[in-house]
């Protein structure tokens, strides 16, 4: 049996986003706690936090998660708006602990020509700053997403996530999330049984599978490298039906929680593509 869901808007409140994955018959879902383009954050209404809380405990849906806005950039080297970005990691770290979520899910960012130590470092010494701001008793794991293989991204390479995570103070703190479409666009093949195989089997030689808490399931509308940060319906795009069979049956992903953040179009919705990945687990 596998958990799956998708990404759910909060629009008019936060507790109605698990009305919302209830609906698509999420059995997990993925949330933005607030406006993800834009700075600025309204503090969490107590109110709301509660309804929230409660709404989660009585659906049986979980883990939930929460994503970090666009905006904020771990490895800039300018630093107003490197202060900006750890200011709002520390603030969505706290913000998931109002709300009882336990993971958060970061993109590491761009170093805009830096380098990619210099990158790496800001994202390190970024991440430790939050965890100390956030205070001793927030203990909310912060997830790793792998990126596309974009000009200038960090994170794109599992040797990547693994110096940053080995380079955090609290690495017992830091998990995965891996992102399919992120990493074949990234070089990372993902269409075949040793495909597969091999990519799981470096993550764990790396990094080690118990840091891989969540993945982000989704197909890819670029080729194989492209570098290309386009989500495709699942099995519609290049990774393809046949590879998401083997994805799904691998023991490092069977028990993990799935979260599609694909098209919402006349092809799919994300009811649609939650059924197609019961029906490729063989669920």
């Amino acid at each position: 049996m596998v958990r799956v869901g998708c990404h759910v808007s909060i629009a008019g409140s936060i507790d109605r986003a698990v009305e919302r994955a209830g609906e698509r018959g999420c059995d997990t879902f993925q949330i933005f706690s607030r406006n993800p383009r834009g700075w600025r954050a309204k503090d969490l209404d107590p109110g709301v936090v509660s309804a929230f809380r409660a709404a989660v405990e009585a659906s049986g849906i979980g883990p939930v998660v929460d994503h970090m806005p666009y905006l904020p950039n771990l490895a800039s080297p300018d630093d107003r708006i490197y202060e900006k970005s750890v200011a709002a990691l520390t603030e969505e770290l706290g913000r998931c602990a109002s709300l009882g979520i336990p993971y958060l899910v970061t993109h590491l960012g761009h170093h805009r020509g830096s380098g990619i130590d210099t990158g790496q470092g800001r994202v390190i010494a970024a991440i430790d700053q939050a965890f100390v701001d956030a205070g001793e008793e927030n203990d909310v794991m912060l997830l790793l997403e792998n990126t596309a293989g974009e000009k200038n991204s960090v994170g794109s390479a599992i040797p990547d996530l693994a110096a940053i995570r080995e380079g955090v103070d609290a690495r017992e703190r830091i998990g995965i999330c891996f992102d399919t479409c992120h990493a074949f666009a990234a070089g990372y093949d993902l269409r075949t049984v040793e495909a597969v195989d091999a990519v799981f089997g470096e993550l764990e030689d790396r990094i080690g599978l118990d840091p891989l808490r969540v993945i982000h399931l989704n197909d890819s509308k670029g080729d194989l490298g492209s570098g290309l940060d386009r989500h495709e319906h699942i099995g519609l795009g290049s990774i393809g039906e046949e590879g998401f069979r083997h994805i799904l049956r691998h023991p490092a992903v069977r028990g993990l929680p799935l979260i599609c953040e694909t098209p919402v179009d006349e092809q799919r919705d994300d009811g649609g593509n939650i059924a197609k990945v019961r029906e490729l687990a063989g669920a």
